[in-house]
């Protein structure tokens, strides 16, 4: 279980809409407890590849986020991304790319633009697997 707050949910939502038809992607910082995962900090990363189909973490944003959650203590979670022709599921290349199984990789679904879709997902190998989402008002 991975929990987001409405304000962090909104601001990732805002982003991917405002560089459609890119994908947009970032990372999400927070705590983890005996509940889950409690997401306190979005970070809006630029895509470097430009495409609507992959992204790429620019590596000087990623730096800097990774330095900014050592220095507010937050843990990385994992990170985000848009899919804006497809739907809320990793893709072959979303699970080929997923390095660590500890990892969550939020994926937010634009196909359908008044009702937008997010899920968390947990991906080892070819398998992924819903994590279960709680956006929190």
């Amino acid at each position: 279980m991975i929990t987001i707050s409405e304000n962090d949910y909104k601001k990732i939502l805002a982003h991917a809409e405002s560089v459609l038809p890119e994908e947009a992607c970032g990372l999400i910082a927070g705590e983890i407890t005996e509940e889950g995962k409690i997401i306190k900090k979005v970070y809006l990363l630029t895509n470097i590849d430009h495409s609507n189909e992959h992204f790429s973490l620019d590596p000087k944003e990623q730096l800097a986020a990774v330095k900014d959650m050592r220095a507010n203590g937050l843990v990385p979670l994992g990170n985000w991304h848009s899919h804006p022709e497809s739907p809320s599921r990793p893709s072959e290349e979303d699970k080929r790319l997923a390095h660590d199984s500890k990892a969550s990789y939020l994926i937010l679904s634009l196909v359908d633009r008044a009702a937008p879709v997010l899920n968390s997902f947990k991906i080892e190998g070819d398998t992924a697997e819903n994590e279960g989402l709680v956006i929190e008002k």
